[in-house]
């Protein structure tokens, strides 16, 4: 486990300042947030063709990014990181305070994904939302979120990067509530946002502990401290870095929120799960990397904390019914395999991020799908519910199939590439660490095989199981409108081809190293055919149990009596309760506690004080009665005892 995590540190920023496309970098954040701002205070009056603003808006942001990377390609290797200075935000922080934009290999990457598959995602939600009387309202969100996600991974410093974080919390909760006039669309809003804070607690005190530790929030200030720094403090800042990754990417335990927001429209859920939010926090981790190398301890809490949710995700995913939270499920564990390879080091950190390019086309198509689906089922999500739908939406049945075997990772595909270089890693190291690992990996992709084969299966193929009228209403299977379906085409083309281009006509883990730094070779402890073997049988088996289970077997419109298992998996395993038992009720009791306090203490005290000037008030107003008779009274008595207290003091 040693030389797995002892590997090369890094590489320290030492940025350029910006010129020709890359001084242009402003605009990838300013063009969707002037879409924004435009669409809000535009009001009804651009009702009409707001939407196409935001979709123009998402798309312009896009263009400049192109000519950004490509200005990136002409650079040598080590000359891949650009700094563009915008202004001195909070001079108490010294340098650190300095507000600017750092264009690199691994901020382009995340720019490319956001605006590419989030332009996409808009042109979808043009006819989506073509019924709905908010849209204009919803396509300024949508550019809110993805103003506030470049935000994030443009920052040059935590600082900035903080507010994109908040932004994105900020336009999640806005998009999962959308329609919040259900109650449990506005509760499942609000439970997305009060979770994410946890997170965002770790990231403001690992923000704190760099200031004390290492003086600067800045990454190239903070990273160069970091090859001197202590290794308890780094620790601890990994530790709380991780908290606020958990926190975003819906690893475990803060990770009860991803399948409420299922709650938001289904192009939301494309966007959270394969652009934005939940890939925050894998970019955080693999960001800090040079914090990492001087910190195993915290690395391997990445690693654990990947493992676990990877298959969190994956028990979760086998047993929901609602299509929508089959997706959340498989988000979360394969977010959990990118944070799995985000703690095995650098080539680790390259494949996390491979992965996390891959998923997000592929994951996004099978989104934009279950949305197609849903038009055309009346805005059902129930499988039992679907079957036989392939010969109605072919083209549907068709890109989602294309999905399928991109998130099984069957060759050529694209997720064959980039997760079975992560099983491969998982498989790298001394100990008992790799066979750890090794072997969640490799039992992880089996699982992700049958509850994504019980998916595809039940919605478009088998007997039909729905009928033709609900609640009254005719149901009719069709196709989607080519606003819709264009979008899954495209992404389809990049679940196909994109694994093999990143491989073999571009190296991407090259393009990642001046970032996530170059690594050395190390051995699998099995040897690599064997892995490849492995997976491909273990996936085939999921596959196979899929077949028998949901194509060979009637499948009941009603689930089937289950076991404790397959009763805990509906439940998410319980986290919701464990999360009351453990942090909601003892913080409700506390609350109560410190209220009845205030009550009984602080407010004994303060109305004590009240009632007794009031009650002082009341006998000295006896005596300001207005009668002259009382005040010569007074005047006499004081008067008497002022010549007694002398007398007394003569004697």
């Amino acid at each position: 486990m040693t030389a797995l995590f002892s590997a090369p540190a890094v590489a320290a920023i030492g940025a350029t300042e910006a010129s020709g496309a890359s001084s242009l970098a402003w605009l990838l954040i300013g063009l969707p947030l002037a879409g924004f701002v435009i669409l809000m205070l535009g009001g009804r009056a651009t009702d009409r063709f707001g939407h196409w603003i935001g979709v123009a808006m998402s798309w312009a942001s896009f263009a400049v990014g192109v000519g950004i990377i490509v200005q990136l390609f002409g650079l040598d290797p080590e000359a891949r990181s650009i700094r563009l200075a915008l202004w001195n935000w909070m001079p108490a922080l010294g340098e650190g305070g300095t507000i600017g934009l750092l264009l690199d290999p691994l901020s382009m990457t995340f720019v490319m994904l956001v605006t590419f598959v989030g332009s996409l995602i808009h042109v979808y939600s043009v006819a989506y939302m073509e019924h709905d009387p908010d849209r204009r309202r919803f396509f300024a969100y949508l550019n809110l979120f993805i103003a506030s996600m470049l935000t994030l991974v443009l920052a040059d410093s935590y600082l900035l990067l903080f507010v994109g974080w908040e932004g994105v919390g900020l336009a999640s909760y806005l998009l999962i509530g959308f329609w919040n006039e259900v109650p449990e669309y506005a509760t499942a809003a609000k439970k997305a946002f009060v979770m994410n804070r946890i997170g965002d607690a770790g990231l403001l005190l690992a923000m704190a502990a760099m200031l004390a530790s290492l003086g600067t929030v800045r990454y190239d200030g903070a990273f160069a401290a970091a090859s001197g720094a202590s290794s308890t403090w780094l620790t601890v800042i990994g530790l709380l870095l991780l908290v606020g990754a958990c926190g975003k990417s819906a690893q475990f335990p803060l990770q009860a929120w991803l399948g409420d927001a299922m709650a938001g429209p289904t192009p939301v859920s494309a966007l959270i799960h394969a652009a934005t939010m939940v890939t925050a926090g894998v970019y955080l981790v693999v960001r800090s990397g040079a914090i990492y190398a001087g910190a195993p301890t915290a690395q391997l809490a990445v690693a654990i904390i990947g493992a676990i949710t990877l298959m969190f995700g994956a028990i979760v995913g086998c047993a929901k019914d609602d299509m929508k939270k089959v997706l959340a499920a498989s988000t979360m564990s394969q977010i959990g395999y990118m944070m799995l390879a985000a703690g095995l080091g650098p080539i680790g950190a390259a494949f996390a991020i491979f992965h996390l390019l891959t998923h997000g086309f592929f994951k996004a198509q099978m989104f934009l799908g279950a949305g197609s689906v849903m038009h055309a089922m009346d805005d059902q999500v129930d499988m039992r519910r679907f079957g036989g739908l392939a010969p109605y939406m072919k083209i549907t049945w068709i890109t989602f199939a294309i999905g399928w075997l991109a998130i099984l990772g069957i060759p050529p595909f694209a997720g064959f590439f980039s997760k079975d270089k992560i099983i491969e890693a998982a498989f790298v190291g001394e100990g008992a660490a790799p066979w750890i690992f090794g072997f969640v990996a490799l039992i992880g992709a089996g699982i992700t095989a049958f509850y994504m084969s019980r998916l595809f299966f039940m919605v478009f193929h088998g007997e039909a199981r729905w009928s033709e009228t609900r609640e009254g209403r005719e149901q009719h299977p069709h196709e989607s409108p080519a606003l819709m379906t264009v979008p899954m085409i495209v992404l389809s083309v990049f679940s196909i081809g994109l694994g093999a281009a990143l491989t073999y006509l571009w190296d991407f883990t090259e393009w990642l190293a001046p970032v996530v730094g170059h690594h050395e070779h190390h051995e699998p402890v099995l040897a690599v055919p064997v892995i490849m073997v492995a997976t491909l049988a273990v996936v085939i088996v999921g596959v196979l149990a899929a077949v028998a289970l949901f194509l060979r077997r009637e499948v009941a419109l009603t689930p089937p009596p289950a076991n404790a298992l397959i009763r805990a998996a509906r439940a998410d395993l319980h986290q919701d309760a464990i999360n009351e038992t453990v942090a909601m009720v003892p913080a409700q009791a506390l609350t109560r506690g410190v209220a009845e306090a205030d009550h009984g203490v602080v407010d004994g005290l303060v109305m004590g004080l009240a009632r007794g000037t009031r009650s002082l008030g009341r006998v000295l107003g006896t005596w300001q009665n207005g009668y002259v008779r009382t005040y010569a009274a007074t005047t006499a008595i004081g008067v008497i005892v002022a010549l007694l207290v002398v007398l007394a003091t003569r004697i």
